[in-house]
């Protein structure tokens, strides 16, 4: 049976995720595609989508052959990336995860400072939300969960692979103590 002519199916369906103040400065990026493999080539690609976007009333936009949606929060402008065949609502409902997971996580204050201010938080979120380009988890009350997930000494029975580095590096040392005292 041959190749069914059409868009390629697979789990990878975020590009890039860029968010930018209201001046087109970078706050947060994480390029997933080989597309823009400098800091230079972000940078304009960056440029471009700000420009292209400013002063738009629309959440979808097409950019070098990509289908971007984009949310604008006060000072603060948040871009998923995806393929030209790549479904704009998938792309939308992560992309309105990940705003409502930070609109939990930073007590409705997505803005510019509060994101500088919690940067731990809003790169934990966005890992809880997509990892290596692919879409994890779709429910924001799960990604805030999962960020601020509080261990016990025993890392609250959370399996390693759950775990955040910082748990996982508290519950080493932790363990690590408890053998030291013995």
């Amino acid at each position: 049976m041959g190749r069914v002519n059409g868009p390629s199916l697979g789990l990878y369906t975020v590009k890039a995720v860029v968010v930018l103040d209201s001046e087109g400065k970078r706050l947060l990026a994480k390029y997933y595609a080989p597309d823009y493999p400098t800091a230079k080539d972000q940078r304009v690609f960056e440029k471009a989508l700000f420009d292209k976007t400013k002063k738009l009333q629309s959440d979808i936009v097409l950019l070098d052959n990509q289908v971007i949606v984009y949310k604008n929060s006060h000072d603060v402008l948040m871009y998923f990336v995806g393929t030209l065949d790549e479904n704009e609502l998938i792309l939308s409902a992560a992309l309105q995860a990940f705003y409502e997971a930070l609109s939990m996580l930073l007590s409705g204050q997505v803005e510019k400072r509060a994101i500088l201010e919690n940067a731990d938080l809003v790169f934990l979120a966005l890992d809880e939300t997509i990892d290596d380009g692919i879409i994890l988890e779709s429910d924001s009350t799960q990604i805030a969960a999962r960020v601020t997930k509080k261990d016990s000494a025993d890392g609250g029975g959370v399996p390693i692979t759950e775990q955040t580095i910082a748990q996982a590096l508290r519950q080493a040392q932790e363990q690590f103590t408890r053998s030291l005292l013995k």
